[in-house]
């Protein structure tokens, strides 16, 4: 397919995409309502964690990790992205169960986390708490400053020609002829072939215009960070439940996080950490790396991410109109996978098809029935007050 492209979101899915589709000659347009990854994909942990994923997920993020392993080459900037490793501790024996199960089904893909036990744990990292019983490390997992990589994919789409359009919000869309009318506030309007709906918290909106309906509820990841101190951690610390994930980087700031996420309101676009939860993570850190008890917290945030209840994304073409496409709902876990999801979509958007499987994503899943995320205690991922539909 040729023609003009428009992307509805300048976060990480959209300006991924618009890289991949004008690195292969398209004219793109990505527009976004504040300013390229203003909202989750600027504010998330930027985990790139591979394991512990649903399996549907594997080919999407293993796909994404050679990309990012070239990112530097790709934006012509350091984002920070470091294959320091990340490791999934286990407090309980069923924590154990999970991790050795998922490394069995994850050899499938050529995926082989190390499964650890506690005495191979506090030989490799003694400052880790003596009550874990074990832990599934992948030494080339890591992590991203996400507060770098959609600027600098911006900075590379503007030297390629790309048009962002920011701020300018799409308050409305309709086909017209053989393409679409995008109407956008304050007056003005994009004409365009082909129209990718990235549009995060915000996509049920533009799917709603095409007479689409999906059942995405919203919440706030829970983020704070330390004072600098000195370096020792090297590798990410999450439980299996992540209900505390830990990680310090080079300049010394150790960042935290954990679940259960918080509320957020989309329409009034806020949300907040509360602040009881910051005493209670920091008592986690504690509980887990005993040296950081004591560490003082200078910033606390949150953010609005879009979720779905099966806890995997939406993409691929609308299943109501031609030339109308979908990547969004990463619930979460959106920023490792960003730059496959952008391969993939100007896959499908140019070529009509991909070589990495997106079929478990398709926006028709939820046209009969609302599947439901396997072995997940949704009370354990979200705090009561967050409204799931």
């Amino acid at each position: 397919m040729t023609g003009r492209i428009a992307i509805i979101g300048g976060g990480a899915m959209g300006a991924w995409t618009a890289l991949h589709l004008a690195l292969r000659g398209a004219r793109v347009t990505m527009i976004e309502r504040s300013f390229p990854g203003a909202q989750a994909s600027g504010v998330n942990y930027g985990n790139m964690r591979i394991q512990g994923r649903q399996m549907v997920q594997m080919p999407l993020s293993l796909r994404a990790q050679g990309i990012w392993q070239r990112c530097d080459e790709l934006l012509g900037a350091d984002v920070e992205y470091r294959e320091c490793g990340h490791m999934l501790l286990a407090l309980t024996e069923a924590h154990l169960a999970r991790n050795a199960e998922f490394a069995a089904r994850a050899a499938a893909f050529g995926y082989f986390p190390e499964q650890l036990d506690a005495a191979e744990l506090r030989r490799r990292w003694p400052w880790i708490a003596r009550h874990a019983l074990g832990a599934s490390y992948a030494p080339r997992d890591g992590a991203v400053n996400p507060r770098l990589v959609v600027p600098a994919i911006a900075a590379r789409l503007q030297a390629l020609g790309v048009q962002v359009l920011a701020p300018a919000q799409v308050v409305g869309a309709a086909p017209q002829g053989a393409g679409f009318r995008l109407d956008l506030g304050g007056g003005g309007a994009v004409v365009t072939d082909t129209v990718l709906n990235c549009a995060g918290a915000w996509a049920p909106e533009v799917a709603g215009w095409f007479g689409e309906s999906v059942p995405l509820f919203v919440a706030g990841p829970t983020e704070m960070v330390t004072e600098p101190l000195p370096f020792f951690m090297g590798p990410t610390l999450q439980t299996v439940d992540a209900s505390i994930v830990i990680r310090q980087v080079e300049r010394g700031n150790v960042i935290v996080a954990g679940h259960p996420r918080g509320p957020a309101d989309a329409v009034r676009m806020r949300s907040r950490m509360a602040g009881a939860k910051t005493q209670v993570n920091l008592q986690r850190v504690a509980d887990m790396i005993p040296r950081l008890a004591g560490a003082a917290v200078i910033r606390t945030w949150s953010g609005i991410e879009g979720y779905l209840p099966d806890l995997n994304p939406v993409m691929g073409p609308s299943a109501t109109t031609p030339g109308l496409f979908h990547a969004f709902g990463f619930s979460g876990g959106g920023m490792q996978p960003s730059p496959a999801v952008g391969a993939v979509m100007a896959e499908l958007i140019l070529d009509g098809r991909s070589e990495t499987p997106v079929e478990p994503f398709s926006i028709l899943r939820f046209r009969d029935a609302t599947p439901q995320a396997e072995g997940v205690d949704m009370a354990e991922e979200f705090d009561a007050g967050v409204a799931r539909t």
